[in-house]
């Protein structure tokens, strides 16, 4: 009966709870100091700048040109999809300041839902953070379902479910159970729990030799390929500019590694220095390459006949006594997707390992262990997780809840790092900031609608873009900024303007995403939302309470003795 009472009691306290705890905000000290001690022992700080530059690497090479490439490029831009993938590396790059100048200032495992929490509290951070993790587990999953199509090709198998079950009483998207991507997973979150500075030199060896399989097929390729394919059968961008632009909203998914490296700011040896060299650094090698492998997959074939399921492995088999070449790309691919899983697992873990410090979901989730310095609980959580949803979807539904959450996200954090440094440690007011904020979305939102408006088309986008650049410099000229950042401590150069034009990009990206993306991203909102009322404020509420009265109970005891 007691239980039973304090429940009730606390629905209905439920919106006094909401009232303290939504909106609440964390200092970066407490983030880095206070809130780090809940997990026991400590990550060890073992890893230095190119261990880093390695991890960014190696987390985002295997997911997007071995993925998504050969889907964009035959369905949605056409031989455009490497300009697809230069409007999604220059947001990614945007993106990847705001992370890198957050990380140094924030060096917290918990990526962005430590640096929203700081700044728009408790339950944006949340919902933050449980959209990109949501991300990472079906991303994750997706890349592992591939490894098994790229495996298979290293073998000459060519029928996409040949190591796969097909079960017939199972839905149709959901019958054709892997296996193989399953027992990869488990290995991989084997060794994630058992260090990370070897998990990170495991990294460095298989991107090293993914290196030389990039080379080999950007060499081979444009060597033996034609120009003609790029323009042939129906020209460069056969489904227009909005075929690239939707290109680069699915290929936008290919990026999602570098904010991995973010989560490592707790075992990098010098923060200030490593993290931003890291997370912008990888930003760019990797956009070079992704562009250079594009060009060199629609070189070799034209557009339509590329495949879905292992486009390169299959273009160079097309190709007359091509037939080894086919393996020893099926076998390159295979290695990228092992490092690009290896580093996405690797802060997938962490991020919830700090959301579970915040008390958010339940605490044993937040231990590290003390031998290995790893977040061994959260590790094999959401391997299991991961390793489930790859047993049994196919890629295609992954794809469709896969890329808005990260879009979000990343519109949230270049939010952030606008309204922290002026309204929370500025002396601008916090009305101005959220009043520039909000013009700027919505000037964002109109350029990015007026595109498919045939009426709006040819006032609107350079309307609403000239206003987000007016609005902008605006509010360059009267906000102020007035802290002393310490020198050791880097900053996005240029401030506001590199943010601001995160957040269009990123608005910009969002708006081309299809309807069903929007309905499961409202799905897993209204979850997250649901899951936050009923136990997150409720569990943060009653540890804040108790550690209040424990204090009390401290100080009584120091003044009676």
């Amino acid at each position: 009966m007691a239980a039973l009472r304090d429940m009730l009691l606390s629905i209905a306290q439920t919106p006094h709870r909401l009232r303290r705890r939504a909106l609440v905000t964390w200092t970066p000290a407490q983030e880095t100091n206070e809130v780090r001690e809940r997990s026991g022992a400590h990550m060890k700080r073992r890893l230095e700048w190119y261990d880093l530059v390695g991890l960014g690497v190696g987390g985002m090479l295997g997911a997007g040109v071995f993925v998504t490439t050969g889907r964009v490029a035959r369905d949605t831009a056409g031989p455009a999809v490497f300009v697809s993938y230069v409007i999604a590396g220059v947001s990614a790059l945007l993106s990847s300041l705001c992370y890198a100048e957050f990380a140094v200032r924030v060096p917290a495992a918990g990526g962005a839902f430590s640096y929203l929490r700081v700044t728009f509290g408790e339950f944006v951070g949340f919902f933050g953070g449980a959209n990109i993790l949501m991300e990472y587990v079906l991303s994750n999953a997706a890349v592992a379902r591939s490894f098994t199509d790229y495996l298979a090709s290293t073998f000459g198998v060519k029928e996409p479910n040949a190591w796969r079950i097909v079960v017939d009483c199972i839905p149709e998207g959901y019958n054709a159970l892997d296996v193989p991507a399953v027992v990869l997973i488990l290995l991989l979150t084997a060794c994630l729990c058992y260090s990370t500075k070897e998990s990170s030199m495991l990294n460095m060896v298989i991107t090293v030799f993914h290196l030389l399989f990039f080379v080999f097929i950007i060499v081979v390729g444009m060597w033996n390929g034609s120009a003609k394919n790029l323009v042939q059968p129906h020209g460069l961008a056969p489904y227009g500019v909005r075929g690239v632009l939707d290109g680069a909203a699915i290929v936008y998914f290919s990026y999602i590694g570098y904010d991995s490296a973010s989560t490592m700011a707790e075992e990098i040896r010098d923060p200030a220095r490593a993290l931003p060299v890291g997370i912008a650094g990888s930003v760019l090698i990797v956009s070079a390459l992704y562009c250079l492998m594009s060009i060199a997959l629609c070189v070799m074939l034209p557009y339509t006949e590329i495949s879905e399921a292992a486009p390169f492995s299959s273009a160079f088999r097309t190709k007359a006594g091509w037939r080894w070449a086919s393996n020893v790309v099926g076998a390159g691919a295979s290695l990228g997707i092992v490092a690009s899983l290896l580093v996405a697992m690797l802060g997938q873990a962490r991020y919830l390992c700090v959301i579970a410090r915040a008390r958010l979901v339940p605490s044993w989730l937040a231990k590290v262990h003390p031998s290995t310095g790893t977040p061994m609980n959260a590790t094999i959580f959401l391997g299991f997780c991961t390793a489930s949803i790859a047993l049994f979807t196919e890629l295609q539904i992954v794809f469709e809840m896969i890329s808005i959450g990260t879009l979000l996200v990343f519109y949230l954090v270049a939010n952030a790092l606008i309204y922290h440094p002026y309204a929370k440690l500025g002396t601008s007011r916090p009305l101005h900031v959220l009043l520039f904020l909000f013009v700027l979305t919505l000037s964002s939102l109109g350029f990015s609608l007026s595109r498919k408006m045939d009426g709006w088309c040819r006032w609107g986008m350079p309307l609403f873009g000239a206003i987000s650049v007016v609005i902008t410099a605006l509010f360059h000229c009267t906000a102020r900024q007035d802290f002393a950042a310490p020198m050791s401590e880097w900053l996005v150069p240029v401030m506001p303007w590199p943010a601001a034009a995160s957040v269009f990009l990123n608005v910009f990206l969002i708006t081309t995403l299809n309807t069903r993306s929007y309905q499961r991203f409202g799905i897993w909102s209204l979850v997250i939302t649901v899951f936050y009322v009923c136990y997150g404020v409720h569990s943060t509420y009653t540890a804040e309470e108790n550690e209040i009265v424990n204090a009390m109970i401290h100080h009584a005891n120091l003044d009676i003795s």
